[in-house]
This record gives structure tokens, sequence and C-alpha cells, in this order.
């Protein structure tokens, strides 16, 4: 059976309510939501007045659905009026999530001779003569661009690029918080590859690098390979490859706690979409040999006509050299490792039962994964999902502020190979072998010494792979 969601802040209301002034009162009231699932956070007095009191009681619910329940069981309690009732999630997306904020106050002449003209003169002429100077002498040197064009957001698929935007903002702010890096929200209103690709090189010059977000397979694939060899600054797919390296940092993890290798493991994939391919190369890349792709017409092998494309084809030859076929029922008898990137319920605990000993499971739909942890317990070694309400969340915010971090610190042309793997490793070293447990395989997202580790390996390992293009003695002053 799959259990009902848990009540999160997501779905988290403030209910205003003008309560009769009679003992036992708020009691009715919290008796009532907590019968209707709801979990109250707090409970506050708005004002008195002479036979009445107005609260402000904070309430997490499950879906919008729940929170309609909630505020009728409130409703229908005598002497008890919902007077308004406040979607905080709406709240903190008002005006938007992010702003742009000068870095020094103009309060004299003299500071807006220099910020501006004439002064500024100067600095764009510098720059001219030398371009390499934007790094020091603009915010190219610290700011990146999310840039959708809306076609495959969250789970919501192609819902525009206006819709796209509290999604990019939100990224934005993940990137300033967890890696100090600056980012700005652009979302195309074109489908357009070609158009996509001639936008992002034109505004290109003000960023030092572009992360990529929500756009559909197989498309994605063919405007980031494109970028990445038409521009000379980091072009990174996060979907895609965010993604893979942080599944790849807990399987490193998870394979630890089985005793597997991973040469010797057999891994199904479910869901070859950009995720799903990207998991598959990255792990290929940490030497994993047998790996199986299924999609909604089952598991994917050399010659299979029915539902492909150019970046199924590619996947097919790569992969499944024992051509094995039928549903992710059949291939995933024997697999030691799960990746779930496609719908929730895929799979079943038969399934697992019919997985090699000690099976790992990596279910990341969201918000319903392939199969729920509580369904799982017991016949599985490690169990992660995308969810933050479980222990071992895939979470790509543990990835893409410390590989940009990185890869602008030392001026980076490209984020290659070398640098994700070099990310993987840093988010799994977070965890000492002593620290190793079923439940904690992955860092937490709060946890502030990922994107610093993260950023160190990177940087090194551009360094190493010869992309970097800073000498790392230069310093920040030399113009």
């Amino acid at each position: 059976m799959t259990n009902k969601p848990t009540p999160n802040a997501s779905y988290s209301l403030t209910l205003r309510v003008r309560i009769h002034n009679q003992p036992g009162k708020l009691g009715e009231i919290t008796t009532a939501i907590g019968r209707a699932g709801g979990d109250i956070e707090g409970i506050d007095i708005v004002s008195v007045g002479k036979d009445f009191l107005i609260r402000d009681i904070t309430v997490n619910a499950s879906s919008e659905k729940h929170d309609e329940e909630i505020i009728a069981a409130a409703n229908d309690i005598d002497g008890v009026e919902v007077i308004n009732v406040s979607d905080r999630t709406f709240l903190m997306h008002l005006g938007g999530k992010i702003e742009v904020v000068s870095k020094m106050q103009l309060k004299t002449r003299s500071d807006l001779s220099m910020a501006y003209t004439p002064g500024v003169a100067r600095v764009c002429e510098a720059i001219a003569k030398d371009p390499e100077k934007a790094y020091n002498l603009t915010i190219k040197k610290n700011t990146v661009a999310v840039i959708s064009d809306g076609t495959a957001v969250l789970g919501l698929g192609d819902i525009g690029p206006a819709a796209a935007m509290p999604v990019m903002e939100g990224k934005c702010q993940l990137f300033k918080e967890f890696g100090g890096v600056d980012a700005f929200p652009i979302c195309l209103d074109t489908k357009d590859p070609d158009e996509i690709v001639k936008t992002i090189k034109y505004i290109a010059v003000a960023f030092g690098g572009i992360n990529l977000e929500d756009i559909s397979a197989p498309r994605c694939f063919a405007i980031e390979d494109r970028l990445k060899e038409e521009l000379d600054i980091p072009v990174f797919h996060d979907d895609q490859h965010g993604t893979a390296v942080v599944v790849l940092a807990a399987l490193i993890n998870a394979l630890k706690i089985t005793g597997k290798k991973m040469e010797d493991i057999k891994v199904v994939v479910n869901g070859v979409g950009a995720a799903g391919v990207a998991c598959s190369k990255i792990v290929m890349a940490a030497g994993v040999k047998n790996i199986i792709g299924c999609d909604q017409t089952g598991a994917l092998y050399a010659g299979r006509k029915e539902n492909m494309n150019w970046v199924k084809d590619w996947y097919s030859r790569q992969t499944n050299l024992d051509k094995e076929t039928g549903s992710v029922h059949d291939v995933i008898k024997g697999a030691d490792v799960f990746f779930g990137l496609s719908a929730p319920g895929v799979i079943t605990q038969v399934d697992l039962k019919n997985m090699a000993k000690d099976p790992v499971i990596f279910a990341m739909a969201n918000p319903v994964p392939e199969i729920m942890p509580e369904d799982a317990a017991g016949l599985v070694a490690v169990m992660a999902t995308g969810r933050s309400d479980y222990p071992n969340q895939i979470n790509n915010v543990l990835c893409f502020p410390g590989i940009f971090r990185g890869a602008l610190n030392c001026r980076a042309s490209r984020i290659n190979e070398e640098m994700k793997l070099a990310a993987a490793n840093a988010i799994a070293g977070i965890i000492g072998d002593d620290e190793l447990h079923p439940d904690y395989v992955i860092p937490s997202v709060f946890d502030r010494r990922v994107a610093e580790a993260v950023a160190k390996e990177v940087e090194d390992a551009a360094y190493g792979s010869g992309v970097a293009r800073r000498e790392r003695a230069t310093s920040d002053s030399e113009f």
C-alpha cells in the first residue's frame, strides 16, 4: 500500500480565526484540525475583543485538497469563523524571491563619478583593450545565468517560460545561499533549439557560466552540446549532471555498506530522459559495466525500433550488452541497484524480492517515488528518494553551487567529466566511513561543508584536466 503524503511546509496555511470567547473553544479547534490530519505549527493571538479572540493558527497540510479539508473542519465549529487564509508558500513568492542590490552606496558626487560617468569610461576602455579584465571588473567573475524554456519544469511538464520563473528564482537563491554565487533567472519564450542557442550566445558575455534548467529531452542534449562547443564559459544542464553527480556520490557510499564493487553490479535505470541518461553515463565512467535502461516500452537494447529517438539509439548501443528484453519487472531480476527517474509506483515489493542480495534503491520520482520507503522497508540495504521528508535525499543543491563555485574560481572554460567525478567523490567523502549508515549515505543539503569541499575538488580537477584559465597565483587586484 502507498501511505498518504506527510504534512509539510510546502502546503502550509495560516488561518486567521474569530473565536467566540468560551472556555475550551481553542481545544475544539486544535482537535478538529488534528482529526483532519493537519500538523499545527504555531498559534498566536492577534487581538482580543469583549466577547471574542482573533488568533492565527499555522498548519502544515499534505496537498491543496487537504488544505481545504482543514479550513472546512475549523469553519464547522460553532462559535468559530475563519476570516482569512494565507498560503505561506505564495506569500514567500510575493514580488519574487530575489533582488539586485548595489555593492556600495552612492552618497556623493565623487561616488557617482567613479561608479558611473565619467570614471566608468576608463574601466570600459581597459576591458576593450583586454577582454579578460571583464572577469575582475564586472559581475562576470561571480555570476551565472539560470536559463530555461519552461518545457520540463519539476514534475509539471511544459508549463511555459513565465510559469517557470519561480523555479529559476529559487535556483538563483540556492546558488547564492550555498555557493556564494550570484545568479540571475532568464526564461526564454521559444522552444526552438536554434533560437535558444543563439540567444544564450548573445547574452553569455555578461556571465561566468550558464546553468541550463528544465529543458525537455532530447532537445536539452543537443542544446547543451552545441553551447559547450560554441562558448568559452562553463555550460551545465543541472537536470542531467547535477542529479548524476549526487546519484554517484550516494552510490559510492551505498556500495561501501553492501560491500559490492562498481564493476560487478547490475544497474537498472527506469526513465531514459535527461537525468536517466546522465546518471547512466556517470556511473559507467565510475566503473559500472552492466547497466540496462527502461522506458515505457521496456528495456532498451541495440536494434530496438519502437519508441526510439537519437538519444535512446545511442544509449541502446552503449548499454545492455546482453540484450535483455522485457519490462522493468523482467530486467530488474538479479539487479543490485535500481535508479528511478520516472513515475510513481513503477516497482513493487515483488520486484525488490527478485533483485540480488542487499539491493540499493534510488527512487527519485517526485513527489511520489517509484516505490515508497515504507513499502521497501526490510527488503533493501539502502533506500534513497528525492524527498526531504525521508533519509538520503538525492538533491541537486548538493552539487551545482559547489561545482560552479569551483569553476568560477579558476575561470574554467567548461565543466568536464573529471570535474563531475571530483564533485561526486567530494560529496561522498563528507561522510566518514565510521559515520556511514543505511539512512546516511548522502550528506544533508544544509551541511555547509559540502559546497566548500566540492568547489575545492572541482577546481583541482579543472587545473588537472587543463580547462582552468586562471593562474593560481593571480590576484583579484591585478588589472
